[in-house]
């Protein structure tokens, strides 16, 4: 079972006047109750809560929602907390909905937090060569705290000791990657390694990566994958440079742990390292939730290349405008920086080279085009990169190509134009489409989908507009987009701003899965306070419709007495009314 049907359960057995009734002295109202609004002062009522609905609203400060929601707010708890709590006090057993791994989850961060600090205070408070290592690659004891770096000793239980000490059974270290097994042994995982904690975005440990200081085994090794951890999902030093990264909008992707703590204490701060060569579409993903432009600047050697390939065609799925940064003589971020300093390495992301640009170069620096087979082969790998492009965008490249090779433009376009020739002739019949049967479709079931995708859009890119949305709150009628909208709401009377993976963290997986889908496929105008508006006026407009259509109900069962005559003639002429302004 999911947390959705958790909630459901806490909400059907819990009632809200309870719960909001030992914070807030209630009166009965009507078929509500009132008080004072918990949330903002006020001298007069105008906090209501609604027994039927199971809902509170202030008409003073717009705050509203259900019981999950008023003690997340109330006692400023996460949703989970708030999901744990009530779900104890009213005996719903939660490992039953899948929550039985919370408590687990906990813990691992917890003991995670310990060996973090174990390792730093190995690092900073007694000679090693961890520290020596550090000092010869030039970062300071500022740098080293920032990152919470810390070292490993060669030991095979100091760490695991350590942990004992503190009341974690050797079974969870070995759930979390801290400890390894072999032959009914229990043993310290990272031994004689620099190590540098992984942080999500909410400042939580949730793995560890290591250096070698010696040979003899893997130069770096990771943590294993855990419910707390996924490489895959998480991106290194995103917890300190997000800010920078959309403020910026622009990321600079690295590959590894000292290229992003390099660049950052040079003062390049909007950077995030990608846990290794092998970026996913989770990490773009979660680039795309800060910025919509990223720079590779990945390792110079081959395999650092071919990983910028891969990386740019990832990004461009996304939605990402990709470029690829060029270091020559074979350096990596880390050791060109150091070497150049930091106004260098900005000089080569201002010349980083779009998408198209560096395929076409490093297609081109594969084939010896002095020779007659080296060019044939380069203009065939070019020609499927341009048949692919926009007309506009093919023209720009094939004359920088017919410049820098000497072969002719109209070589060069006969052959695009061969290969889309044959691209269309390989590509099926469309099938026949009824066009007004799916235009009815789409108007009535993605339309009201799409409306909801745009207010959650909004809230999060600006929460100013939180007070002008408030009002229409009950077009969030998927439960789903209910409960992001609320999680914004949240997360902004707790802050004051809108912290997009604060959010992401405190929703359920499906209900974060909606909420990236509305971030990543609504695409605003520079004007977003047009869009306001025009979804305002959808709403509307759709309030109208409803009502027209409640009034045709009604008037189609009243009969001829004079009561109902009267009542239709009223009706009547608030339809007229109603279609006039539609």
């Amino acid at each position: 079972m999911s947390g959705n049907n958790i909630a459901e359960e806490i909400k059907s057995r819990c009632n809200i006047v309870d719960v909001v009734g030992r914070y807030v002295e209630l009166k009965r109202a009507g078929g509500s109750h009132k008080g004072l609004c918990p949330f903002h002062n006020e001298k007069t009522p105008s906090f209501v809560v609604s027994e039927s609905k199971q809902f509170f609203y202030c008409f003073g400060c717009g705050a509203s929602g259900d019981v999950i929601s008023f003690l997340m707010k109330i006692e400023n708890i996460d949703f989970h907390t708030a999901i744990t709590k009530l779900a104890e006090e009213y005996g719903i057993e939660m490992d039953k909905f899948g929550y039985r791994n919370e408590g687990k989850k906990n813990q691992i961060y917890e003991m995670n937090r310990e060996a973090a600090v174990f390792f730093f205070k190995n690092l900073t408070e007694k000679a090693n060569p961890g520290y020596e290592y550090m000092k010869r690659r030039g970062l300071n004891p500022k740098t080293i705290a920032r990152f919470g770096i810390g070292f490993a000793e060669d030991d095979w239980h100091g760490l695991r000791n350590h942990l004992l000490e503190k009341k974690f059974s050797e079974d969870l270290m070995f759930e979390a990657g801290l400890v390894s097994r072999s032959k009914g042994r229990t043993f310290d995982k990272f031994r004689n390694r620099v190590m540098f904690p992984i942080f999500n975005t909410r400042g939580k440990v949730i793995g560890f990566g290591g250096r070698a200081l010696a040979d003899g085994g893997p130069k770096y090794l990771n943590s294993p994958e855990s419910s707390v951890f996924s490489k895959k999902n998480n991106l290194y030093g995103l917890n300190l440079t997000r800010k920078d990264i959309n403020g910026s909008n622009c990321a600079i992707l690295v590959e590894g742990y000292m290229d992003l703590v390099s660049l950052y204490r040079h003062g390049i701060t909007n950077v995030a390292a990608s846990l290794g060569t092998a970026l996913t579409e989770q990490q773009c993903s979660l680039l795309k939730r800060y910025t919509e432009n990223v720079v590779l600047a990945y390792d110079a050697d081959s395999a650092g290349q071919k990983a910028a390939l891969r990386g740019i065609e990832l990004l461009r799925k996304a939605g990402i405008a990709a470029k690829v940064l060029h270091i020559s003589d074979g350096k990596d971020p880390d050791e060109f920086i150091t070497k150049n300093g930091p106004q260098a390495f900005r000089a080569l992301v201002d010349r980083a080279l779009p998408y198209a640009e560096y395929r076409i170069a490093a297609a081109r620096s594969r084939y010896d085009i002095t020779t007659s087979e080296g060019s044939i082969g380069f203009l065939k790998e070019a020609r499927d990169m341009l048949s692919g492009m926009s007309p506009v965008e093919a023209d720009i490249y094939i004359k920088k190509i017919a410049e820098d090779t000497r072969i002719s433009e109209s070589a060069i376009r006969r052959e695009v134009n061969e290969a889309q020739e044959s691209d269309r002739q390989r590509q099926p019949a469309p099938a026949r489409r009824d066009y007004r049967r799916e235009k009815e479709r789409v108007r009535d079931t993605d339309g009201d989908k799409v409306l909801q995708m745009h207010l959650i859009k909004l809230t999060s890119v600006n929460p100013d507009y939180l007070p002008q949305i408030g009002q229409y709150e009950f077009v969030f009628e998927d439960p789903a987009y209910y409960r992001i909208y609320q999680m914004i709401k949240n997360v902004y009377l707790e802050d004051s701003e809108v912290d997009i993976n604060k959010v992401s963290d405190s929703l359920l997986p499906e209900d974060d899965v909606l909420f990236r889908e509305a971030l990543e496929k609504i695409i605003f105008p520079e004007n977003s306070d047009q869009v306001l508006q025009e979804c305002i006026a959808t709403i509307r407009t759709q309030q109208l419709k409803k009502r027209q259509e409640e009034i045709l109900d009604v008037l189609a069962f009243l009969g001829e007495e004079d009561e109902d005559r009267e009542r239709a003639d009223a009706l009547t002429k608030e339809l007229m009314e109603l279609q006039m302004t539609m």
